[in-house]
């Protein structure tokens, strides 16, 4: 029976809330949601633009054009989304979900072209200033704007947590940029109105720098996972908590987490148990653990088996590297000690920071231990700190 009875909220709660709600009714979510916001973004592009024209204001106009661009990100995530849910085929094992990395992406490079373009179009009104005429029914619309962009922000926010889509979660955000934006407009619009100065160009301006800003955060969230990043620190020793809860395991360590997708993570783990441990009560542990971190933190983990004996004839030697890794800032841990009596040999793992010289600070460690101890020889292996 696993020590771990009470179930602690995992930091990828809604991550696995998506996943037990299934991949395709995540999916239609997904598509539900997209909806919703191109109708929204496509309203109000319209009423923008009406307004903008009739007003020659190229605040509301490019205001207007970023409102299209979310329509145009919203039909982006549908089509990544349907491609992301395909099965996994002999070319693609591990699936298409990554997918939806690649279209928050795209939806980045829409974002900075347009931030772009309106940038090029505000200088272009700052040089050559044109007069600008708000009525009532700009106001009007401008503030039904920005209750709408804060409403669809919301809505995109909350569907996105709820689907584990960053392509939403991404959506909402720049929907509350979109709100900052509208109330800009509605800035230039009172100090025409009130004080007949035109500021138009310079709204247009930080317009279009947020817009860029908005872009290139978009960017740096796609491209982080098709790269390759940490997943969050909580989640992993929540993962390694409880495969130490099991009585036989003596120790986790060495997890590592890919992502290959969103709900679809795999990852490894190396479990320290005693070495008097049979064959098949090691099967049945591992089997136990899989499933168990399946179910439990939706991850299909592999887990590898060290055998230890740290009492005994190596308890000496066991002392003396705990003894030489604790004084060592750059070795985070060791793990998987096992000595062999018949070939005088100990194998341990050496938990290292990733700035540190790996090679550097085993052969130093190596040759401290043999100084001690001339008769064994040390087989070591080294990792990172991969996961928390």
């Amino acid at each position: 029976m696993n020590k771990n009875s009470s179930e602690k909220e995992s930091p990828k709660a809604a991550g696995q809330a998506a996943s037990q709600m299934g991949k395709r009714q995540r999916e239609r979510a997904i598509v539900r949601a997209s909806f919703v916001g191109i109708f929204g973004n496509l309203a109000l592009t319209l009423f923008k633009f009406i307004v903008g024209f009739a007003s020659n204001s190229i605040a509301i106009i490019l205001d207007g054009v970023n409102n299209a661009t979310d329509a145009l990100s919203s039909i982006i995530t549908i089509v990544g989304t349907k491609l992301a849910g395909r099965r996994a085929n002999r070319a693609h094992p591990f699936g298409f979900g990554r997918l939806e990395y690649v279209t928050s992406v795209i939806i980045a490079a829409i974002i900075l072209a347009a931030g772009i373009i309106s940038l090029r179009e505000s200088i272009d009104k700052i040089l050559h200033p044109a007069s600008t005429n708000y009525s009532t029914l700009a106001i009007t619309v401008i503030v039904v704007a920005i209750v709408a962009k804060v409403a669809i922000g919301i809505y995109f926010h909350r569907r996105g947590k709820a689907t584990n889509s960053q392509a939403l979660i991404a959506s909402g955000i720049d929907s509350n940029y979109d709100a900052v934006l509208s109330a800009g407009t509605l800035v230039v619009a009172i100090f025409q109105l009130v004080w007949n100065i035109n500021i138009d160009g310079m709204v247009g301006l930080i317009i279009s720098l947020v817009v860029c800003k908005a872009g290139i955060e978009v960017l740096g969230q796609a491209m982080a996972p098709l790269i390759g990043t940490r997943e969050d620190d909580k989640f992993g020793r929540q993962i390694r908590e409880y495969v130490e809860g099991f009585p036989e395991v003596q120790r986790a360590e060495t997890l590592v987490l890919d992502n290959f997708g969103p709900n679809e993570i795999i990852g490894s783990i190396k479990i320290e148990v005693p070495d008097q441990m049979t064959a098949r009560t090691i099967s049945e542990l591992s089997r136990k653990i899989e499933l168990g971190v399946r179910r439990k933190f939706n991850v299909m983990l592999v887990v590898g088996i060290n055998a230890a004996n740290p009492s005994g004839a190596f308890e000496e030697v066991r002392d003396k590297l705990a003894q030489l890794t604790a004084a060592n800032p750059a070795i985070i841990s060791f793990g998987g000690f096992y000595g062999d009596q018949e070939t005088h040999t100990v194998y341990f793992n050496l938990l290292l920071q990733f700035k540190c010289d790996g090679e550097a600070v085993q052969r130093q460690l190596v040759a401290q231990m043999q100084k001690t101890f001339p008769a064994y020889t040390f087989e070591v292996e080294t990792d990172h700190d991969y996961e928390g």
